[in-house]
């Protein structure tokens, strides 16, 4: 039942777009408090939602990456939090937080983490950097916007980064059928991936979305994006695209539901 996946971490899955073969490698999940993620939202939503919350009454987000392969190449969009777990605080917005899982499920698809030519960033949060600050990627360039890359906040993950960094413009390609588009809000050089092959395409939206809830209600901004209306904005357009025929969406936080598309104002699971 669709309930039951709004409620657990994402599996291993995989879609394939002509040639091109991509799918989400688990590395771990973050609880979300409701209320603290979502600001605008109320006690009587989540009182009319409830499939969206756990036992503990936490939003589940999924935390991993995407590899895309094609024609025996492979790109990793995003790279987890690593082998790491933070408690739940009370009062905090995040629950549990931990990582860990995603070599393992790399290895799962046939891949070594040296398979891996290039690491492409949506954005520089620690659930999004973990394995490559590790580094666990040592033969690959690391991708990451060029707003994303000047404004970062120093830290020792970063600075592990910074040798492999190649920065990249905003349209560019950068790998078979794989371009980069801007979409700052959720960080002020946040990036999302359009994945095309013939008159497919898919949309790896990064933190742009962080729910499905948020398809239905795109004026909901999170808690931790840098600039709340500029985030919502480029949501509503996001949630029309992600309603256009032959169009996939790929969001990192989904629970069980990380592909989709846009049905009647709501997010439809893709897989599974």
């Amino acid at each position: 039942m669709l309930d039951d996946r709004l409620r657990r971490p994402a599996l291993l899955q995989t879609v394939h777009l002509g040639e091109t073969k991509v799918s989400f490698v688990p590395d771990g999940a973050v609880q979300g408090n409701p209320r603290l993620w979502l600001p605008s939202s109320t006690a009587e939503t989540w009182a009319a939602r409830p499939e969206y919350l756990d036992d503990d009454g936490y939003l589940v987000a999924s935390i991993g990456g995407l590899l895309v392969e094609h024609d025996g190449r492979a790109l990793l969009i995003d790279a987890g939090f690593g082998p790491q777990s933070v408690p739940a605080e009370p009062g905090a917005p995040n629950g549990l937080l931990y990582g860990g899982a995603l070599l393992d499920n790399l290895s799962a698809l046939g891949r070594r983490p040296e398979d891996v030519e290039a690491v492409a960033f949506t954005h520089l949060h620690s659930d999004h950097i973990g394995w490559a600050a590790q580094p666990a990627f040592a033969h690959a360039e690391y991708l990451v916007a060029k707003p994303e890359w000047a404004q970062r906040e120093p830290s020792s993950e970063t600075d592990t980064m910074a040798p492999r960094v190649r920065t990249v413009d905003d349209g560019q390609e950068v790998f078979p059928g794989v371009r980069v588009r801007f979409a700052a809000g959720h960080t002020p050089g946040h990036a999302e991936y359009v994945i095309t092959a013939g008159e497919q395409r898919l949309i790896a939206f990064g933190d742009a979305v962080h729910s499905p809830i948020q398809i239905e209600n795109p004026d909901w901004s999170c808690v931790y994006d840098h600039d709340p209306a500029e985030a919502a904005s480029h949501r509503r357009k996001l949630v029309a695209e992600l309603a256009e025929p032959r169009t996939i969406g790929f969001g990192n936080h989904f629970a069980d539901v990380v592909f989709g598309h846009v049905r009647d104002g709501r997010w439809t699971a893709t897989v599974g």
